[in-house]
């Protein structure tokens, strides 16, 4: 048995208009508080929660935020070295950092490889500036390269970046060039996900004002086909719903979430799944360490997942994958449902799987719930 770390570091220097994540600015949390005084302790805490965690070896170990490269390096190093010393770590563990391009620079990426990180993942978002001022995002766009060039520098030998298309005034052009501009750079793993508006957020309340007007269903989709067939004509295989890597640089902890394998998050919000136990801790960092340093558990709320879950969940996350759902999973109801869907040409079977095509995973959601439910 493997079970692998999520590390939630909740902390950022600005809040994103379109952001819904577990983030918090330091004036969100102390007035006048600079990072390193807000976030000095924070480790410490996550090593006490660490302490909880099953002693099996760890496959992966994904450090996710938030703005984890705001921190030095050494803090980070202090959670993989900890795991190493008490878990154990796989002989090829893959060890991810998600990073600002504007938070990086040529002496930190050394000095994160230093302290065992060996994947890392850029927040790239679009090559527009005009889509990056709408989603209230603060780097310059021609940071990334210049981070992902340095990074390759360091010795990073599998380097990802994230896209999101769909922001309001974005065009179809728009996209092609923030996909053309991102499969130039010296990259291995694309992720490209839709926006999604969330209540509560700036964004969000724009677009009830009618400041800004979302795209079309059908715009959405030309996106996702084109970002599609962009990264398949580069060498980057569709491995996941929403996820394109060159062979090899698949990312290995996010297929142990689709997979249900066993994995822990550590972190204030941070979610865990534990031989079909799911769990997850208190969401504000203040009330995370409290309970942490008065010798508490941070866990908020639990659930035991019953077989119908279990079931239920695996062909929701499987059939997200390029490998897709064996035949031998489904009901003979459920393979009679997609059998319509075959028809159509929004699934294919092949050597008893079942897959679904670049236009089926437009509506890989609608078809989990009608087979599922």
């Amino acid at each position: 048995m493997t079970t692998s770390f999520y590390v939630h570091i909740p902390y950022c220097i600005k809040r994103c208009g379109y952001c819904d994540f577990n983030t918090y600015t330091p004036s969100e949390l102390q007035d006048g508080a600079t990072l390193e005084i807000v976030s000095n302790d924070y480790i410490d805490a996550v090593l006490k929660e660490l302490n909880a965690a099953p002693l099996d070896e760890v496959p992966t170990i994904f450090f996710g935020g938030g703005t984890p490269s705001l921190l030095p390096a050494d803090d980070l190093g202090r959670v993989i070295a900890a795991i190493k010393v008490r878990n154990g770590l796989a002989p090829d563990c893959e060890i991810t950092l998600e990073a600002n391009p504007d938070s990086v620079t040529a002496q930190k990426l050394a000095r994160y490889l230093e302290v065992g990180f060996n994947r890392i993942s850029f927040g790239m978002q679009s090559a527009k500036p005009h889509v990056l001022a709408t989603l209230d995002r603060t780097h310059n766009p021609e940071n990334v390269k210049r981070a992902v060039d340095m990074a390759r520098a360091a010795g990073f030998k599998s380097i990802s970046v994230d896209l999101i298309y769909g922001t309001p005034g974005e065009s179809l052009d728009d996209w092609r060039e923030t996909v053309e501009n991102a499969l130039a750079l010296d990259i291995d793993h694309i992720s490209a996900y839709a926006l999604i508006v969330e209540t509560g957020t700036k964004l969000a309340a724009q677009i009830k004002r009618g400041d800004l007007t979302m795209p079309d269903d059908d715009l959405m989709a030309d996106m996702y086909l084109l970002v599609d067939e962009l990264c398949e004509a580069r060498g980057f295989t569709w491995y996941e719903l929403s996820n394109w890597a060159k062979p090899g640089h698949e990312c290995r902890h996010n297929i142990a979430y689709w997979k249900n394998n066993n994995w822990w998050g550590l972190g204030p919000g941070a979610h865990s799944h534990i031989d079909g136990k799911r769990f997850w801790n208190v969401k504000h960092p203040t009330a995370y360490k409290e309970k942490l340093f008065n010798n508490q558990t941070p866990i908020h709320e639990s659930e035991v997942l019953t077989k119908e879950q279990v079931a239920s969940e695996s062909i929701m996350l499987g059939i997200r994958m390029r490998e897709g759902l064996a035949v031998s999973m489904l009901e003979p109801r459920q393979l009679e449902l997609l059998g319509a869907y075959r028809e159509n040409g929004y699934v294919e079977l092949v050597e008893d799987r079942v897959l679904l095509t670049p236009v089926g995973r437009l509506i890989a959601d609608r078809i989990v719930r009608e087979i599922t439910f």
